[in-house]
């Protein structure tokens, strides 16, 4: 019996970077080549452009077939426009050297706009504490100031905030609990040092979000104490700092002397790579077990060195 053939359609690496919002849109709205050079950056755009694998995935995609969805844009002023969705495809345009691009032209007000650059953007794969931290603020506001609103735009918004936070219709639009958008919006924060840290897995959520209540003076002592004893806070260390900034006593030289307390991450480890002393063990033993193995041996050294030392100390008497 022969096999019935299917035809399964894949999706371009240009397609896995657009929003649900750019697809749907795609076939109603009217396409217009734009020249590269008139599309600007979205004003305190959050979501960063990297040149990592996925870009060079973009831009082999982009030079073999050019690009398959449209940038979303509106219009700034006379000939300028400001890129609401596709960054990333911008970026990656560039890099193929292109001057034209296909772009769906959007008439937003400034709120409107904010509210479809998060949502596209929030689809990313890869996003940066500080990303989302500042992309949850901008949408925030934006809906806020849309509630101040009464214009048919936002009367859809009006609707569904009545006797609601901002805030709740955010988290139940984004799928997050309000809890974990309030933390991240406390992010926003931190001096851009401390930000940096967290971006880069150094000091981890909880910590960072107590720090993000100290004035930016008590942050930046916290910055030197940082680099000096190279080490990030503790959660029971940011509390404490939180507490002494609230009752406003806290000073450089205290912030040194809590950062000088012993915690978890502070031990010292002597780390051997594994492929190193492989020879040493036999194959499926846990670390448990060849670090079990190891203290061993170099306690049977230990004892072979103090006989070593002893026969070596009665030779010189013999003699």
């Amino acid at each position: 019996m022969a096999k019935k053939k299917v035809n399964i359609s894949l999706p371009s690496v240009d397609e896995l970077f657009t929003s649900q919002v750019e697809r749907d849109s795609k076939g109603s709205s009217v396409i217009q080549l734009l020249p590269l050079a008139s599309i600007v950056p979205f004003p305190k755009h959050p979501f960063g452009v990297r040149d990592d694998q996925d870009m060079e995935q973009l831009v082999e995609s982009i030079q073999e077939h050019g690009i398959l969805s449209p940038l979303a844009v509106r219009t700034a002023n006379d000939g300028v426009f400001e890129l609401i969705s596709g960054h990333r495809r911008k970026h990656a345009a560039e890099v193929v050297g292109l001057t034209d691009v296909p772009c769906i032209v959007k008439d937003l007000t400034d709120d409107e706009a904010v509210i479809a650059m998060v949502d596209s953007n929030l689809q990313r794969e890869t996003i940066l504490p500080s990303e989302r931290a500042f992309a949850y603020s901008m949408r925030l506001e934006a809906m806020k100031r849309q509630g101040f609103r009464s214009d048919l735009a936002c009367a859809q918004f009006e609707h569904k905030s009545r006797g609601r936070k901002s805030r709740d219709i955010l988290a139940e639009e984004l799928g997050v609990s309000k809890d974990m958008i309030r933390r991240y919006i406390r992010l926003t924060n931190l001096i851009p040092e401390l930000l940096t840290l967290v971006d880069t897995g150094r000091m981890k959520m909880q910590p960072a979000i107590a720090i993000s209540y100290l004035e930016e003076d008590e942050q930046r002592w916290l910055l030197e104490a940082i680099g000096s004893q190279a080490c990030t806070p503790s959660h029971a260390q940011a509390v404490k700092m939180r507490r002494y900034s609230e009752e406003g006593t806290l000073t450089a030289a205290l912030v040194s002397s809590i950062m000088e307390e012993k915690k978890p991450n502070q031990i010292e480890q002597f780390k051997i790579p594994k492929k190193n002393i492989s020879r040493f063990f036999k194959a499926g033993m846990s670390n448990e077990e060849m670090g079990a193995r190891i203290i061993k041996a170099l306690e049977l050294l230990e004892a072979a060195e103090a006989k070593r030392d002893w026969l070596a100390k009665e030779e010189v008497h013999d003699g």
